[in-house]
């Protein structure tokens, strides 16, 4: 074993990864060997925190690679701008919320970042809007989303800088990378048609040991061999993946399943979202209804009403948010990701979900 990573916690209590040096080698090299992950002998910025797996296989990836490590002691926008431009920075592993705050720093346009030629960025995939702003910011920087896990040391899939301005292949997670093999299955882990939505499975050299004093939860995780992903999605005839959700964030309103990812994404077109979140709360009515925690732009202006029409514009009415709510932050994990459990803990005031 090499290391002990904590899962980020967004769904549920974090559990202790343990990952060998094997399952951190091989990650890195098969991420590597695609050709859109960290350059030879770049200078790789740790922007995002250390105990993340991600930026683990950032800094194993340089390594490999010849390349030199720029420090931040925590991630900021101003001074990751100033860090580029000082350093000549080439590479850098963010997680969407990040970039966000990226393209909205004054200082970042300011500052110049024309060295930076690599933006990996995993967590979910960022909306076509921000995908604009990003390279409207940074015109010599290619993208490069990965589908990851903790207990997969961590990237799974790959999706191209080129494949980011496909219409049809954008909200995907790209193909497997060279060291994972794919599969999608139904309740019972049969493999499920191409174009049908199931849960998620990968294997590979890069797969966790195991969850630490947790022998149970690990038997359930990798049985069969496969790890248990725990997020739906499905594969298309060329081998992309599209995830649709996280099992635990669906929500089921009036027998429907909607899936949260994709609400938000809408939500996110809209020019005056910054950030939202869209959970399940209790609806005496329909079990649960669709409900939408958003913070706005800076200087941005919308009503409860008018993401709703937005919303209605593009999805099927049961997946339109029936509420609104309006804050002016959002939780977040370590890592940068919005932790969707608090707001839904808190609303649910402790009934059980009941998911099937």
């Amino acid at each position: 074993m090499a290391g002990i990573y904590y899962t980020g916690g967004t769904t549920g209590k974090p559990k202790g990864v343990m990952l060998s040096h094997d399952n951190l080698i091989i990650s890195a090299l098969g991420s590597v060997a695609s050709g859109n992950w960290v350059r030879p002998g770049a200078t790789y910025l740790h922007a995002a925190p250390m105990f993340h797996a991600a930026d683990m296989s950032g800094w194993v990836s340089a390594n490999l690679l010849g390349g030199t490590h720029v420090f931040l002691p925590r991630f900021d926008p101003a001074a990751m701008a100033r860090a580029i431009e000082q350093h000549r920075v080439t590479d850098v592993v963010l997680v969407p919320t990040m970039i966000q705050m990226l393209v909205n720093s004054p200082e970042a346009a300011r500052a110049d970042m024309s060295s930076l030629r690599r933006m990996l960025y995993g967590g979910s995939p960022i909306s076509p809007a921000l995908t604009e702003r990003t390279t409207a910011l940074l015109p010599g920087t290619g993208l490069t989303q990965a589908y990851a896990m903790t207990e997969m040391a961590p990237v799974m899939t790959l999706l191209t800088p080129q494949e980011h301005h496909d219409p049809l292949l954008q909200s995907s997670a790209g193909q497997a990378a060279p060291h994972v093999e794919l599969r999608v299955v139904d309740e019972e882990d049969n493999e499920v048609p191409r174009g049908v939505s199931g849960q998620i499975l990968a294997r590979g050299g890069s797969q966790m040991l195991g969850y630490w004093n947790r022998p149970q939860e690990t038997a359930d995780a990798l049985a069969g061999g496969w790890m248990h992903t725990g997020d739906i999605g499905h594969l298309d005839d060329n081998g992309y993946l599209f995830v649709v959700d996280r099992m635990k964030d669906m929500i089921i309103s009036g027998g429907e399943n909607v899936y949260s990812i994709e609400v938000e994404k809408v939500l996110g077109t809209h020019p005056a979202v910054a950030m939202c979140a869209v959970i399940g709360l209790p609806d005496p009515q329909w079990g649960e209804r669709v409900h939408a925690v958003v913070v706005l732009t800076k200087g941005g202006s919308a009503t409860e009403d008018e993401l709703r029409d937005h919303a209605r514009e593009r999805l099927a009415g049961y997946k339109v948010p029936r509420s609104v709510e309006f804050v002016d932050s959002m939780p977040l994990s370590g890592p940068g990701k919005i932790l969707k459990r608090e707001p839904r803990d808190r609303r649910w005031s402790n009934r059980e979900r009941h998911v099937s």
